[in-house]
């Protein structure tokens, strides 16, 4: 394009540019989070009680020479821990759901449910190791929890990843009630907020994903 539409070719190259360092900032990033979480509901408020808590996987931090094996991954770990403090107001068992996508010998509900009961000293009562996907944990913990008699549960995920998982949840045959952490918060705005960075241009695939995985449910169904 350079040699026969130069003209072409500058205007590709400027909108790409500048759309990479949008996409790059940290402002637009957590905006763009910021568009797709949904509002911290407290779990204390009688009308938002449930009957289980569904805590959903995140990934694992494979080999970890420290913990002499494959571990929760940060994100798990964040998911984790608001699910011990959940369990510490509502008193209700947790069902962990998340399988090996990845094929590792461990798979990620077994991992999160070592820290809960080794680290956080939170009780698990139930695990499901099958699923790979969130569409997956859905309907394997509803086929479960059905047998359980239970129907509405408190599920626990990271804030961005909410509405695609109770999306997936309900679509399954849950009543939800949110219960999501790790949102997207800014100290300040100050100039760093506009200058591009790797994280922010992570941010914003993640952003990305939820958006687009979101439409391709509503497709599905």
């Amino acid at each position: 394009m350079w040699q026969k539409y130069p003209r072409l070719a500058r205007t590709h190259v400027s909108l790409a540019f500048i759309l990479l360092w949008v996409c790059s900032t940290p402002f637009i990033a957590d905006s763009l989070l910021q568009t797709i979480e949904q509002p911290y509901i407290s779990p204390n408020d009688p009308s938002n009680s449930a009957e289980a808590i569904v805590v959903l996987t995140g990934g694992s931090y494979f080999n970890a020479p420290e913990y002499a094996g494959d571990t929760v991954s940060s994100t798990s770990l964040e998911r984790a821990r608001y699910a011990a403090k959940l369990y510490r107001e509502v008193k209700k068992p947790i069902l962990i759901t998340g399988g090996a996508p990845l094929g590792n010998y461990l798979s990620e509900a077994q991992q999160v449910h070592q820290v809960l009961e080794q680290e956080l000293n939170t009780p698990v009562k139930w695990l499901e190791i099958k699923s790979i996907n969130t569409r997956e944990s859905a309907r394997y913990s509803y086929q479960f929890l059905q047998s359980q008699g239970i129907s509405r549960i408190y599920l626990v995920t990271h804030a961005w990843h909410m509405p695609r998982a109770k999306q997936a949840f309900q679509a399954a045959g849950f009543e939800v009630v949110t219960a999501p952490t790790a949102y997207t918060t800014r100290y300040n705005t100050n100039i760093l907020s506009f200058i591009p960075s790797a994280n922010a241009l992570e941010n914003t695939h993640i952003a990305m994903h939820e958006l687009i995985g979101m439409l391709w449910y509503r497709l599905k169904s």
